[in-house]
């Protein structure tokens, strides 16, 4: 796993995590969320290509993706529980280190959206 040390990174591995969602709920049979995940994912990559010109380059520190690791093998009430719970806390870790305030909001949003469906 690698160190999510730039916001290049931060937001390749949102965009990343929302796609695996939108496969996992598609998986499930739970087409709202899979849609849900598939919007953040869509506002995320747009989120990239706008400001990662203009962001200057500081380094992140303290974000591992080892720290934000899926079951996406359960498909359990339980297992989507823990699957957004561990999403909204990915959500939650990056927001505050990233340094342009549009994107910052577009990661606080998707956090508390992952959190109430908890």
């Amino acid at each position: 796993m690698a160190s999510l040390n730039t916001f290049g990174a931060v937001l390749t591995h949102a965009i990343n995590l929302e796609a695996s969602l939108r496969d996992y709920y598609t998986a499930a049979g739970v087409a709202d969320r899979a849609s849900e995940s598939d919007k953040r994912r869509v506002t995320l990559e747009r989120i990239r290509r706008e400001f990662i010109v203009e962001i200057t380059i500081e380094p992140i520190d303290g974000l591992d993706e080892v720290n934000y690791v899926f079951d996406l093998s359960d498909t359990s009430p339980a297992g989507q529980s823990a699957v957004e719970r561990t999403a909204a806390q990915f959500f939650a870790d990056v927001a505050p280190k990233i340094n342009v305030r549009q994107a910052e909001r577009a990661l606080e949003r998707c956090g508390k959206q992952h959190a109430a469906l908890i």
